[in-house]
């Protein structure tokens, strides 16, 4: 490798990999070589990297998962993680390290303070997650993907927005088609940990739409595995031209060509629609830790660009009407898609290109780096 090396620490979901990704995308452009440290499970979430992107593997765990046993030994699985990040940073002496959240991100960030590397966190949500609110107050910097967000007293954010990746930014605005009497596309995506109650409800409440509009669409769904059959039987017993996966590569196209994305308020989806601009109806998580979700949305919400569901109002009947809402109803379609764009924050990969450059030159803290 060549140039400053950049240690990028990021757990297992889209969430924290999709704004990783485009900050090692921007740093690879800059010179920089990058490193991703992750765990097992997620390097299998790290396919979307850049081929440069060295990666990395730690022992990490969380307390959130698996029995007794396995609960009993995460303190140990963690230390040594945290130990072999240490000897390896020490070693290769990067310039800066970024953790973007998630268990994954522990052994990396916490090398890091301990050999008082130059070091930011990436909070994509409104609220903290667990782990960057544990580092928060032992880091140089915190970029904040959403804004505001509720940090620990004393610590001070930095308002960046949530970098999405190339592949979104290339179809940054995308030209909208207004609903109309001709096919249209609804894009339904539910994150790694609730998709199940839209395979529930999106299907029944499409099929429930007027026959004059249910003939002109189609829905592209993302579902869990133990739901794909029941779906994707469904929508074909009710002769919904639909094409349903867990997983779409494509998200961007798919977006780009639609006229309304259901979906989870997870951060990066609501970066993606912010960016590309598109009418949306969100259902937060009703378990996301500090109902995050709720929060994420809200930017959309209170621009008149998204219609929020929580999940205790999450019904065919309401999600019907508002589906009717957005469809039939093309000016209020298109002003939807363009108050949207206007909450994109398209230069926040280039914000924490900053916030990284600046650390590398002038680290924020007051601790001697080695």
């Amino acid at each position: 490798m060549s140039g400053p090396l950049l240690i990028i620490a990021a757990g297992g979901t889209g969430g924290h990999m999709f704004p990783a990704q485009a900050l090692a995308e921007a740093m690879l452009a800059k010179g920089w070589s990058v490193k991703l440290s992750t765990d097992a499970r997620g390097a299998r979430y790290a396919g979307g990297f850049p081929p440069d992107v060295e990666i990395e593997t730690l022992s990490s765990a969380t307390f959130a998962r698996g029995g007794l046993l396995a609960k009993a030994i995460v303190p140990f699985r963690v230390f040594g993680g945290v130990l072999a990040a240490v000897w390896k940073m020490y070693r290769d002496k990067p310039a800066v390290v970024v953790g973007f959240g998630g268990y994954p991100s522990i052994p990396a960030v916490a090398a890091a303070w301990i050999l008082r590397r130059p070091r930011a966190l990436h909070e994509q949500n409104g609220v903290l997650g667990r782990v960057n609110k544990f580092f928060a107050k032992h880091v140089d910097a915190v970029a904040c993907g959403t804004w505001p967000t509720d940090l620990p007293e004393g610590v001070e954010g930095h308002e960046v927005g949530n970098p999405v990746r190339s592949e979104i930014l290339d179809r940054a605005g995308a030209g909208y088609i207004e609903p109309g009497d001709y096919p249209m596309s609804i894009l339904v995506m539910g994150g790694s940990q609730g998709a199940r109650i839209l395979s529930d409800i999106v299907p029944a409440a499409i099929a429930a739409l007027p026959d004059s509009l249910r003939r002109n669409i189609r829905v592209d769904q993302q579902a869990r595995e133990e739901d794909l059959e029941r779906v994707t039987a469904f929508y074909r017993e009710a002769e919904i031209k639909a094409d349903v996966k867990p997983f779409f590569k494509d998200v961007p196209r798919r977006m780009s060509e639609c006229q309304l994305v259901i979906a989870r308020s997870g951060a990066s989806t609501v970066a993606d629609i912010s960016i590309i601009g598109r009418p949306s109806i969100l259902v937060p998580y009703a378990a996301a830790t500090g109902d995050h979700q709720t929060v994420n949305a809200q930017g959309l919400v209170d621009a008149q660009a998204a219609k929020l569901l929580q999940e205790a109002d999450f019904t065919v009947e309401n999600l019907t009407a508002s589906i009717l809402g957005v469809i039939t109803h093309p000016d209020k379609a298109n002003l939807m898609a363009r108050a949207a764009l206007g909450c994109g924050k398209p230069d926040a990969t280039q914000r924490l290109v900053a916030l990284v450059d600046s650390l590398r030159e002038h680290p924020l803290s007051t601790e001697a780096h080695t």
